[in-house]
């Protein structure tokens, strides 16, 4: 992940958010290491919209799955799920929006969306990362 496809998957995020008539969102890109490369909060959005982006993205990446998967998981282990998000220091927001970056086999890092719907917030993910040609897992 660097900085210029970091930005193309926050710019076609935003894009399919202006198409599709979604509320303003706030698109954060990490890499696989789970470091913040970009990060960009449309007007409108409420103030803790940056870390809840982060914290899907950053969950995704420190668990290996997409934060859709680890919401099912939370439904079925809550306190596996809580042991994990003080484990990784409260980066961990279990609901679908942090969607898992590929190309080849190769992760990446992972985009987290925030601002609609959770549901609205992975489909725009997962639209902006095939724009580019990558594999999304969103779990």
């Amino acid at each position: 992940m660097n900085l210029e496809l970091a930005n193309t998957l926050i710019n076609a995020a935003l894009e399919y958010r202006r198409r599709t008539q979604m509320k303003p969102l706030t698109v954060a890109v990490i890499d696989a290491g789970g470091h913040l490369v970009a990060l960009n909060r449309e007007d409108g959005t409420s103030n803790l919209r940056a870390e809840i982006a982060q914290g899907k993205a950053k969950g995704a990446v420190a668990m290996g799955l997409g934060s859709r998967a680890l919401f099912n998981r939370a439904q079925e282990q809550p306190y596996f799920i809580t042991a994990m998000n003080a484990l990784n220091g409260g980066d961990l927001v279990p609901v679908p929006g942090g969607v898992l970056i590929r190309q080849n086999g190769t992760l990446l890092g992972a985009i987290g969306i925030t601002g609609d719907s959770s549901d609205n917030d992975e489909a725009c993910a997962i639209a902006a990362i095939e724009a580019q040609g990558l594999t999304a897992e969103p779990g």
